[in-house]
């Protein structure tokens, strides 16, 4: 086990630097001028923006450019914002906060109605549950979350005015964006779990288990459930790293001020630090969460070994 949690995290190491190369190279290749995009009569003195371009180091090479990058990345450094002239990590700290509180909303969600939603639909198959949840689940699957969003705050915000328009931190301000993470996801965790717990409901192991006499609950809890979930596991898993990397529409939508609000408006004005940011520790989180998830694979199947 040891020996594998090593060499994962070696390849997390590749894949966090493979990353940092795509994007750096994409961002080298992009039009425009980073300081020209911060705007005032400062970034039309020629001289100004000379300065402004040694100070940053965007005149020297890309290789030269990255290398630096590495080297304060090493320090914990991930250089400074164009626009605040403040270090990136003190910026993002506080956003970071907010992108996590919104992505365990959105798992809590998740995992509370998709997985009751899967229990009950596979449990009473073909019955009048099952038809309105696969017919609910096909609908979240087919609506956009920006759509999804927008209707929430027609019904709940301009309507019936529960909630806030603008976020403010607090959990009413929480619950409108994390319902709108949560409704696709849930959606796609109820049909998983659906379709695993069919699948094993009709496995050797199961029937032999009731035709042993064990009560119906110790076969769904200790065979099935335990069995069934491993999939979902993954997929949560998945689903996670990816909230934490920042949900880059809902957030928009709701002004929740996290790393995806953060991430748009880093693009709109080519703030290149922020952007870099965001993504190398997006990609950090989701590798990282990964390792987690298979590690949880031993602790759920006993006989799954990792090697």
């Amino acid at each position: 086990m040891g020996r594998y949690v090593i060499r994962r995290l070696g390849q997390m190491i590749v894949v966090l630097f493979g990353a940092t190369i795509v994007l750096f190279c994409c961002l080298f290749i992009l039009p425009g001028d980073p300081v020209g995009s911060l705007g005032g009569d400062k970034a039309r003195d020629p001289a100004v923006v000379a300065e402004l371009r040694e100070r940053y180091g965007l005149n020297d090479p890309l290789p030269v450019q990255y290398g630096h990058f590495v080297q304060n990345l090493a320090k914990g450094d991930l250089g400074e914002d164009f626009t605040q002239r403040r270090p990136v990590t003190e910026i993002l700290k506080p956003k970071l906060a907010n992108t996590a509180e919104l992505a365990v909303a959105a798992i809590v969600i998740d995992i509370a109605i998709g997985v009751f939603a899967g229990l009950i639909a596979a449990l009473f198959r073909y019955s009048f549950w099952d038809v309105l949840i696969t017919l609910l689940t096909t609908l979240a699957v087919g609506f956009p979350s920006f759509i999804i969003g927008m209707v929430l705050q027609k019904f709940f915000v301009v309507d019936l005015q529960w909630f806030p328009l603008i976020s403010d931190g607090s959990f009413n301000s929480l619950v409108l964006p994390a319902f709108t993470l949560a409704i696709l996801d849930a959606a796609l965790v109820a049909r998983l779990m659906r379709g695993t717990m069919l699948e094993v409901l009709r496995a050797d192991y199961v029937k032999t288990a009731v035709a042993k006499g064990l009560p119906r609950r110790t076969v769904l809890v200790k065979h099935v459930m335990r069995n069934s979930i491993i999939p979902v596991v993954t997929y949560l898993g998945i689903s996670f790293g990816s909230l934490l990397g920042g949900a880059l529409i809902t957030e928009a939508i709701f002004n929740w001020d996290g790393i995806g609000l953060a991430l748009v408006q880093a693009v709109q004005q080519q703030n290149n630090p922020i952007i870099i940011g965001v993504v190398t520790f997006g990609v950090a989180v989701f590798v990282l969460l990964n390792l987690i998830v298979d590690l949880l694979y031993a602790v759920l199947d006993p006989r799954i070994r990792l090697a």
